[in-house]
């Protein structure tokens, strides 16, 4: 079997747009050591493509980060496959909502140096040593809480139009540019709780084991961020703290 694809881009979205079969929309990471990315790679790929699978996926030593569709008639089975693979049961997936699956119209999965450039060289870091889950419910009752810390590890632009209540937004264009900055303005209430929050989560819990790393000892952040968030809090009928719009 080939484990890339070898028809034309075109083609293959050409026969996508003109397909009827029904598919799910759905994105996962993982924070993971993976011995060799490489090798995940192609196991995955010979996996997936057997199901129908497409999207982007990105593989590192660190983790995986995936954005794909698939048929729904796969759904269950890829379901099955993720909760039985060593690396991959039990992580969070994120089906989309009112979305035709057609975002995707091949297959690519490539290594990468890191799923989310951080910047760091720093061989000694664990990004799969994060901060603890907050809940929607239990990000409210924290951040009431006198004296704890609210980051939002986005960059400026998507927090000049959106944000939490009381939240430090660190002027920076990158997230390889925001943690040093965080770290350095944070030093101040190092032993204090901090929550970190970003987009979909993938930031932000690199950001909290970063923290960690560095000896701050209270470091939480907001699970499946601020997309899981505000459908939680408005399943859940709890006050959304979110200000504005998310970008």
């Amino acid at each position: 079997m080939h484990l890339y694809n070898r028809v034309n881009g075109e083609e293959l979205k050409a026969k996508l747009l003109q397909s009827n079969e029904p598919r799910a929309t759905l994105s996962f990471y993982r924070y993971v050591s993976i011995e060799d990315p490489r090798q995940f790679r192609d196991d995955l790929f010979a996996t997936w493509a057997q199901m129908g699978v497409l999207g982007r996926i990105y593989v590192a030593h660190e983790g995986i980060n995936a954005q794909m569709s698939m048929p729904e008639a796969q759904k269950e089975a890829f379901i099955s496959w993720i909760q039985a693979h060593p690396l991959l049961t039990g992580v969070r997936l994120n089906w989309a909502v009112e979305d035709d699956g057609k975002s995707f119209y091949k297959l690519v999965i490539k290594v990468r140096h890191k799923i989310v450039a951080d910047g760091l060289d720093d061989a000694s870091f664990d990004p799969g040593n994060t901060g603890k889950y907050l809940s929607a419910r239990d990000f409210n009752e924290l951040t009431d809480q006198p004296g704890t810390i609210v980051v939002d590890m986005r960059n400026h632009y998507e927090s000049e139009i959106g944000h939490f209540e009381g939240a430090i937004c660190p002027d920076v264009d990158t997230f390889r540019d925001s943690l040093p900055i965080v770290r350095d303005m944070l030093k101040p209430f190092q032993d204090q709780p901090i929550v970190m929050y970003c987009t979909g989560g993938i930031r932000c819990e690199k950001a909290s084991a970063w923290l960690k790393h560095e000896g701050f000892g209270q470091v939480y952040h907001l699970e499946g961020g601020i997309i899981k968030y505000a459908r939680d809090a408005k399943e859940q009928g709890i006050k959304n703290k979110f200000r504005g719009k998310n970008f």
